[in-house]
């Protein structure tokens, strides 16, 4: 019952739509009108075993001079009308036949424009279907005095599969027919247009146009002779202006304020040279800049230098007081300090990459009572991968903040994987930890972070601060871009978690290996 108040709700709120049915041969389905009837009712119809051989998919058709299901089998004189049916087979579930869906319409409010008592005059719509009958406005005045069977004949004698068009004339009048096919209902819509008052109009605008060019013709003779020696005169001086610039005189003032193409072209001549002014300018302050950065730079290194031999002095003082474990965080920690300042490549080896993320993982260990413990499943040819500098990093430390975020983690540990290997042109490098893990609505609201648009990202998570022992995914989101600004679309990263159980990330680089483009499994079998 919730079905059928369903089924009469579309039908009552859609007023196009004129009957919704449903024929069935289930036999515990009882008919209720003005919906659901037995199948038996429509058994003996044309169109039946043409539904039924759809197999399921929509079957078009136009029903003519046909009368209402519930009255049709009564010797009363009921009204015809003439519908555009959509049927279809019904199966659930898998192959059983459940019935046959009918949705009818009337075909005057199907063909609006063919019906419509609204008419230019010049020209009328009809509708011919997949049997060759033709349906349109019969009492129009348009087709007074025209034989539609001998138009039917006439468009049958041409090609009509796709869009196509031929002219036939009744008495002394020309008619234009265009054909268009559609494809579902399998039938065509055809344009008849009169050319009786087109050709009229023709010969009308053609003399009008004779006349108007003859006038046209002398009237441009004599403005085009004004004309050309004004605008020589104005090229002249630009080009004049031209030469001065060649010479090397970029104060030159081109005095042409008029409009036309010769105006725009002085006028972006004028442009070019300011903007050719304002790159001097801006070159000789980017050289300045230059020259005040290498003295940071040298300043930098300076400080660099100094930190190192402090690093270096504690790490000394360290070993003298038998605290190796404080000497071996102080290594870890400049040699993590030399990786980070040295910025002289963006791109580096999955080597050095490995060796910053090991002195990360000795100094945490200090911190985690040496519970972090990382484990490596790379072959030795694709330690020279590429890869962008810093970009492990970030998913390491992810690896231990959120992965240490729980108490098992805390007491037991957590394991992180670093894999690698080789997919056809592109290397993949997984980073996994048996850590929290998150829910799959953590996982998808990270995962919206990191494809979100610059814009919406600032504007939705710039004002929200970050909850303790939660990121905002700007380390990842970071990462992600910097891999798709260098290596293109294609790369990036993708992440995968199960709560309480794991996280995994995998990065997806083109293989480039740096020591000559090939692996050293590779060099092996190429000597």
């Amino acid at each position: 019952m919730n079905t059928f108040s369903n089924l009469q709700r579309l039908m009552f709120n859609n007023p196009n739509i004129t009957n919704v049915r449903l024929f069935t041969d289930n036999p515990k389905t009882r008919e209720i009108w003005p919906v659901i009837f037995k199948e038996s009712r429509i058994a003996g119809r044309a169109w039946y075993k043409s539904v039924l051989a759809k197999k399921g998919t929509v079957w078009w058709e136009i029903l003519q001079n046909e009368k209402d299901v519930m009255t049709r089998e009564t010797s009363d004189n009921e009204a015809a009308s003439t519908y555009v049916s959509l049927l279809r087979e019904i199966y659930y579930p898998n192959d059983t036949h459940v019935g046959i869906l009918e949705v009818d319409m009337l075909i005057d409010k199907f063909f609006q424009k063919t019906f419509s008592p609204i008419q230019d005059g010049q020209s009328h719509m009809l509708v011919v279907d997949r049997s060759g009958r033709i349906f349109t406005d019969t009492g129009s005045d348009f087709f007074k005095g025209m034989n539609l069977e001998q138009l039917r004949n006439d468009w049958e004698a041409h090609p009509h599969r796709e869009e196509s068009s031929f002219t036939f004339k009744v008495g002394d009048t020309p008619y234009l027919c265009l054909s268009t096919p559609i494809d579902q209902l399998e039938a065509h819509l055809l344009n008849v247009v009169s050319l009786k008052n087109p050709v009229t109009q023709i010969k009308q605008t053609r003399n009008l146009f004779i006349a108007a060019a003859v006038v046209l013709i002398a009237l441009l003779s004599v403005i085009t002779y004004f004309l050309q020696s004004l605008i020589l005169k104005k090229l002249h001086i630009l080009r004049d202006s031209m030469k001065k610039v060649r010479r090397g005189d970029l104060n030159v003032q081109i005095d042409i304020d008029a409009g036309g193409e010769v105006g725009e072209l002085a006028h972006h001549f004028r442009q070019m040279l300011k903007k050719m002014n304002e790159l001097l300018v801006e070159a000789v302050n980017k050289q300045a800049a230059t020259k005040e950065a290498e003295l940071n730079s040298l300043k930098n290194q300076i400080d660099a230098h100094f930190l190192y031999n402090t690093l270096e002095n504690l790490k000394m003082m360290a070993e003298v007081e038998a605290q190796y474990t404080i000497s071996d965080a102080l290594t870890s920690l400049g040699a993590m300090m030399r990786y980070s300042l040295k910025w002289s490549n963006d791109h580096v080896r999955l080597h050095d990459e490995i060796q910053h993320i090991q002195n990360y993982i000795g100094i945490m260990n200090i911190r985690y009572d040496g519970r972090l413990e990382l484990k490596l499943d790379i072959p030795e040819g694709y330690l020279e991968q590429e890869v962008l500098k810093m970009s492990l990093q970030p998913l390491i430390e992810n690896a231990v903040k959120h992965g240490m975020n729980v108490d098992k983690p805390r007491r037991q540990g957590v394991v992180i994987m670093i894999r690698a290997c080789k997919k056809e042109d592109w290397m993949i490098i997984e980073i996994t930890d048996n850590g929290a893990g998150m829910s799959e609505q953590k996982l998808g609201e990270l995962h919206e972070k990191i494809v979100m648009e610059d814009a919406h990202f600032h504007m939705k998570y710039s004002t929200q601060a970050s909850r303790e022992n939660e990121g905002n995914g700007i380390g990842l989101r970071n990462v992600t871009q910097r891999i798709k600004m260098y290596y293109g679309n294609e790369c990036g990263i993708e992440i995968q978690s199960l709560e309480g159980e794991f996280t995994r990330v995998m990065m997806t680089l083109p293989y480039l290996i740096l020591s000559g483009g090939m692996s050293a499994d590779e060099k092996s079998t190429y000597r």
